[in-house]
């Protein structure tokens, strides 16, 4: 049992039924295809409710208690489970939630789940960078307000609203138009936004990725280092094999 639910043609069956079933809920969305075909579409997805019990059914009795030990596995449980409850009264809203079993291909596909491993593993580094940038975020909402409120924009006109403001600059939305408009009161602000730019934009936000990228490429490497090491076991085991067969036969 174990190596057929493990096999990857029950492997690709399974994502063939998920992304079948992502396109019928899609569908769903249409007014005019559920009223042409919203039949079709309520078995379709039952159907796809089935399997995914069934499936889930079959891998918890083929690896028993290690089916837990696997998190990926308890994902697709939460994921199921939540489909199964009742999409009525106080819980309708449990019926949008259907969408989440197309989460399931990233349990299925072997490269997505290495890409949300590395971004799980770089989680620290990540809030560590946040908090930095909370930290620049307040340190540099305290120097706008003192120097910008005087012109009387409201973008600048609290310390709620700064912070606003100077996160939108982050993103790069239309900080441009926000320092023409202030250079017009006080010329030399154009200062204060390139040197936030060039912390806040260039370098907090490369961080980041920086982050991410070096998490990937050590997820990557540790995924060569266990295909090698499993390669040279069975290297290991063939020239075992080979000598056991050039023994000659005793007596």
């Amino acid at each position: 049992m174990g190596a057929f639910v493990d096999g990857r043609r029950f492997q690709r069956f399974v994502i063939a039924v998920i992304v079948v079933n992502a396109v019928a809920l899609g569908c769903e969305t249409s007014p005019a295809l559920v009223r042409s075909y919203g039949g079709l579409l309520d078995v379709l997805d039952s159907a796809a409710l089935v399997i995914f019990v069934a499936e889930l059914a079959a891998r918890l009795y083929a690896h028993r208690w290690e089916f837990f030990r696997d998190p990926w596995n308890c994902f697709d449980l939460v994921v199921v489970g939540i489909s199964l409850l009742p999409a009525a009264g106080a819980l309708s809203v449990v019926r949008s939630l259907r969408i989440l079993r197309v989460l399931r291909l990233v349990s299925m596909v072997p490269s997505m789940r290495r890409v949300v491993t590395a971004l799980v593993r770089s989680i620290p580094g990540l809030l560590s960078l946040t908090g930095l940038l909370l930290l620049m975020l307040y340190v540099g909402g305290v120097v706008a307000i003192n120097l910008f409120r005087s012109s009387g924009d409201p973008r600048f006109d609290g310390l709620g609203s700064t912070l606003l403001t100077l996160f939108q600059i982050t993103t790069g939305d239309g900080w441009s138009d926000l320092m023409r408009d202030l250079m017009g009161t006080q010329p030399l602000a154009w200062i204060f936004f390139v040197v936030y730019l060039l912390v806040g934009t260039f370098t907090m936000l490369n961080l980041f990725i920086a982050v991410v990228c070096s998490a990937m490429e050590s997820e990557v490497s540790q995924q060569e280092s266990s295909d090698a090491a499993v390669l040279a076991e069975v290297r290991a085991l063939r020239e075992e094999v080979r000598a056991l067969r050039l023994q000659p036969a005793d007596g």
